[in-house]
């Protein structure tokens, strides 16, 4: 069961982020500020996060120098809160679907930045090798065609009122569609990048919990200025109890690259 363990967590993970991504378009629906949105989710991982962290590892953490303190503010910058706004903003445009299409994406991109880095090898005259590409052209295949083509609108069977809200892919379908397919196709390369740079950033500094929960702290500070800057109307930093809300606690997460290797997460 120990062996199989990082497999289901890692499967349910992708699960998790499908409804995340469908909690967050309807929340995106309903007005909800995007860049806000990701600011208090990055806020309420640090809350829920670094006390945990704090009082698990600060005994055996090693000494954080400036230069890994450099480290984990860059690799937070462009991974968790560069990256994660880029997404919002995409997924404004998008359909929830095909956000979630291009962000499977993201095993074929960290594979290929895995192995451009001699991270990862392809193993060709293996059986395993043969699997592992096979696999990697038939998930870029499926995403593609989940991504790039819209077919005839289905109506919900679901009739909540919070699912009818209009978005602004409404206006204009077809530019929409496409600019929120490259904003996602461009958060998902800086999270692939994010992700293959977490197995030698956990060497260099190998205390999981502080160094997952510093980057997020850094993250929390960066998505503030950020919001600062694009959302000027204050009265839509107040959080409500509705379902952006519901969006941002959602997002909450704790992911464990070290698991099995800094590719295996992305590849489940």
């Amino acid at each position: 069961m120990g062996n199989r363990a990082p497999y289901a967590v890692s499967f349910l993970l992708r699960f998790i982020y499908a409804v995340m991504q469908i909690l967050t378009k309807v929340a995106f629906n309903q007005g909800t500020s995007t860049y806000v949105l990701v600011f208090y989710r990055h806020l309420i991982g640090t809350m829920f996060l670094l006390p945990i962290a704090f009082a698990i590892e600060r005994k055996t953490a090693p000494r954080l120098s400036y230069k890994v303190c450099l480290k984990l503010f860059v690799h937070a910058l462009y991974g968790m809160s560069a990256s994660l706004n880029i997404s919002c903003v995409g997924l404004n445009y998008a359909s929830a679907t095909s956000a979630s299409a291009v962000l499977n994406l993201l095993p074929v991109l960290t594979f290929f930045l895995a192995l451009l880095l001699g991270m990862e090898s392809l193993q060709l005259k293996s059986f395993h090798g043969i699997v592992k590409v096979s696999g990697i052209v038939i998930c870029a295949a499926g995403v593609t065609v989940l991504a790039l083509y819209q077919g005839p609108e289905l109506k919900s069977i679901v009739h909540h009122p919070i699912f009818r809200h209009p978005s602004r892919v409404d206006t204009h379908p077809s530019r929409s569609w496409i600019l929120g397919i490259l904003l996602q196709s461009l958060a998902t390369v800086m999270f692939a990048l994010w992700t293959v740079f977490q197995g030698p950033l956990l060497e260099e500094y190998p205390s999981m919990l502080l160094n997952t929960s510093l980057q997020i702290v850094f993250a929390t500070v960066q998505s503030f200025f950020m919001a600062l800057v694009m959302e000027r109307d204050f009265s839509r930093w107040k959080l409500g109890l509705d379902v952006g809300l519901v969006a941002i606690i959602y997002c909450v997460s704790i992911r464990s690259p070290s698991a099995c290797g800094p590719v295996f997460l992305a590849m489940t």
